[in-house]
């Protein structure tokens, strides 16, 4: 750390490909599970809360359920990263998979256009998954 206790920079663009590569990490596992309108937008430069969203959609709140199980899974598994929050599940609408530095939102398509983070925060840069 450098004086009063400020990250050094270098530090903080290291964390963030992290953070970024864990980000596109569980998007890819979206993608696998047959997610669509995958996307990552990167928040670090907007808000101070979160670095990375990752917003996708799922056909039924059953695939909703099962995308957002299986990123929790493959991370905790493949990268030892463990959910701080997870909320949503009971109605499978809008499931929130809170990792503190990412978080991933997996919408029904009626819970996405009612939502619309991507236009709330369509300044945010953002990466589309295939």
């Amino acid at each position: 750390m450098q004086k009063g206790g400020q990250v050094p920079e270098v530090m903080r663009e290291t964390d963030l490909e992290t953070v970024h590569a864990q980000a596109l990490r569980a998007a890819g596992v979206a993608s696998e599970i047959k997610a669509e309108d995958i996307r990552v937008l990167d928040m670090h430069d907007l808000v101070s809360y979160v670095d990375y969203l990752v917003v996708c959609t799922g056909r039924s709140s059953r695939q909703t359920r099962r995308i957002a199980d299986e990123i929790s899974l493959r991370l905790k598994n493949d990268t030892g990263l463990r959910l701080t929050r997870r909320e949503g599940d009971r109605g499978g609408k809008w499931i929130l998979l809170d990792y503190l530095d990412f978080m991933v939102h997996v919408f029904t398509p009626e819970a996405r256009d009612f939502y619309r983070l991507d236009t709330l925060w369509k300044e945010a840069p953002s990466e589309v998954i295939e």
